[in-house]
């Protein structure tokens, strides 16, 4: 480059040329300074969410509907509260039934904020608001099931007795919130189970023990009537069986004499000395044994038979 050109360009850089690329630049930062201010105080409002918008630690502004929306760059803060509903585990509380049983209820309560600039204001946060609220379940609970005795609140099943109790518990909480001024609402609340404390727990199973081997016996006693009732029926029947079949044996006995008798005495009329020779023997089948000795006088009709004259 000649010295000519390097002269020519020092003598563009005058006094007012710095002045101008300096008010330039300081416009630049200052534009990018604001941008990103603008930036930083805007905030996204999310579906299922309350902004709060505070300044100087007080709310000013509750935005609830989504979009875009914007706070005053360094005096106001924003914070997020849940618009959706919330399930808070109540601590296990235990009461007294009306029968003066003591037992462990466990629940857990569906809850949701309805305004945020009162639940600010007298709950202050979410824990503390459901601190407050699960004092009011305690209370609420308690008084319900203490007006029942113990079997029914054990022995009650889903949909019954306990979703009952349930009701009663969220009218009585939701009317204390709302006397209150504390925003949220009980949107739910059910009982996850019901339990006795642990120094009863063996002694009621020990009862229960008891009352089953009680009811127990009491059907093998039963079953023991049941079974001496049909063995007697059975044994009743059994014998009139036999007699109503012994009875009906005689009288096929009978007639089977009767007819034998008939029988021979039709054989016995067509010869008569058969006849008297079968009836002699026959005689001798009953009156003479290995041990019998017969003192017969000669004609006797016994001495000739065996004397063997027939004649």
């Amino acid at each position: 480059m000649s010295d000519d050109r390097i002269i020519d360009i020092n003598e563009k850089r005058t006094p007012e040329t710095y002045r101008k690329y300096v008010k330039l630049g300081a416009t630049a930062v200052i534009l990018i300074v604001l941008l990103s201010v603008v930036i930083s105080n805007l905030f996204i409002v999310e579906q299922g969410e309350y902004k709060v918008v505070r300044q100087f630690g007080e709310v000013v502004k509750i935005e609830d509907e989504p979009g875009l929306s914007y706070k005053i760059p360094f005096i106001q803060t924003v914070s997020t509260l849940p618009k959706y509903q919330m399930v808070y585990d109540i601590p296990t509380a235990e009461i007294n039934t009306s029968d003066k049983k003591r037992m462990l209820a466990d629940y857990y309560a569906v809850w949701k904020i309805e305004s945020p600039q009162q639940m600010i204001a007298n709950a202050r946060s979410i824990e503390n608001a459901e601190a407050i609220m699960g004092e009011i379940i305690f209370s609420a609970i308690r008084a319900e099931l203490g007006q029942l005795n113990f079997d029914s609140i054990i022995n009650s099943g889903e949909g019954e007795a306990r979703d009952d109790i349930g009701e009663l518990v969220r009218i009585r909480v939701n009317t204390s919130l709302e006397n209150g001024n504390y925003g949220i609402s009980l949107t739910d609340i059910r009982m996850k189970r019901a339990d006795l404390p642990e120094e009863n727990e063996e002694a009621v199973y020990r009862r229960m023990i008891s009352e089953r081997q009680t009811t127990a016996q009491d059907y093998l006693s039963e079953g023991d009537a049941e079974a001496n009732r049909i063995r007697a029926n059975t044994d009743r029947e059994v014998q009139e069986m036999i007699a109503t079949a012994n009875a009906d044996a005689d009288e096929v006995i009978s007639e089977g004499e009767a007819e034998a008798a008939r029988i021979y005495n039709d054989a016995f009329g067509q010869d008569e000395e058969f006849y008297q020779l079968y009836r002699t023997l026959e005689s001798y089948k009953k009156t003479i044994d290995g041990e019998t000795v017969l003192v017969l006088p000669a004609n006797s009709p016994y001495t000739r038979l065996l004397m063997g004259d027939l004649e």
